[in-house]
């Protein structure tokens, strides 16, 4: 044990998005621009959910709280990877790696949930207006923002619970930006056939029951709506895109890295455009957040109004 110990690496290198150096300040320039939209666009939400009183509402509140996670998502390895295009060898060492795994899943669990919550909230809303307010209490929004982060701190834990102890004695080449779990389990002096099993087993199992959730969830409002008339519908249909697209872009690729085999795809590409849909919709959100209409825009574009 102690001989695993003192042989075991005390840095990885990241192969980062591209080899070729012509690229770097390509890349370096396109994700600074990115990674400040998506911090603009959610930090103006968050300061226009809490400034304005009228946006005091647990579905307002759940979106602040998908706001700061998004922020929290995007600065796990971002930041790192922006200042890796500034030089030519890419190290993390042991410890950061274990922590952008710790955050990586802490994050995005969290989120998953708050998605799922976010869907609640609209069932609620659409489907039994009437106890709305008593359903969707301050301490019930409370509780389900909680859940969530317990959720991410269980899902996290579990994962980083298989990469610790594995001895890491040779290879040291991690081929993504950031340290992705399937990725570094790779590297270990040892069969990890099993661990990449329990891996993709437990990430699967969070995405697959969430993403159900929140079809199942979609699915009965819209039924619910669909019996009303025209206008109501129209209007649940402007209400649900938003979240729809959200949660297919969020969800899609973190079920396709986890039911594709990582061995035969590169995970990072596939991230890499994940971040970049995830900016997209940044902007959409912040686009709307200027001449004083931000919450006439939100309540229009986000969410359907009580009657």
């Amino acid at each position: 044990m102690n001989e695993t110990n003192h042989s075991r690496v005390t840095e990885f290198v990241l192969l980062g998005l591209s080899g070729s150096q012509e690229l770097q300040p390509f890349l370096l320039f396109i994700f600074s621009l990115l990674y400040l939209a998506i911090l603009l666009g959610n930090f103006l939400i968050i300061l226009t959910v809490t400034s304005d009183s009228r946006l005091h509402t647990p579905m307002y509140f759940l979106l602040a709280n998908l706001s700061f996670i998004d922020i929290c998502v995007a600065s796990f390895a971002t930041p790192k990877m922006i200042a890796d295009f500034l030089v030519e060898q890419k190290t993390i060492s042991f410890e950061a790696c274990l922590a952008q795994i710790f955050f990586v899943h802490l994050f995005t669990g969290s989120e998953m949930v708050i998605l799922v919550s976010m869907a609640y909230d609209r069932y609620v809303a659409i489907c039994k207006p009437l106890h709305y307010m008593t359903i969707m209490s301050r301490c019930v929004c409370v509780t389900l923002v909680l859940i969530s982060w317990c959720v991410g701190f269980i899902h996290t834990t579990s994962q980083l619970a298989f990469t610790v102890n594995l001895p890491f004695c040779g290879p040291d080449q991690v081929d993504s930006f950031f340290c992705d779990l399937p990725l570094v389990t790779k590297l270990a002096c040892t069969d990890t056939y099993v661990i990449s099993l329990l891996i993709v087993a437990d990430s699967g199992f969070l995405s697959l029951s969430s993403f159900l959730l929140l079809v199942v969830s979609y699915t009965v409002i819209l039924i619910t709506v669909r019996n009303r008339s025209s206008a109501s519908m129209a209007k649940a249909r402007s209400t649900l895109t938003a979240h729809i697209t959200v949660v297919t872009l969020f969800f899609g690729p973190c079920i396709f890295i986890y039911v594709w085999p990582f061995s035969g795809y590169s995970v990072d590409k596939v991230l890499a455009v994940n971040k970049e849909m995830k900016a997209a919709m940044a902007k959409l959100k912040s686009r709307y957040l200027k001449s004083g209409q931000v919450s006439a825009a939100l309540r229009n574009i986000l969410f359907l109004e009580m009657k």
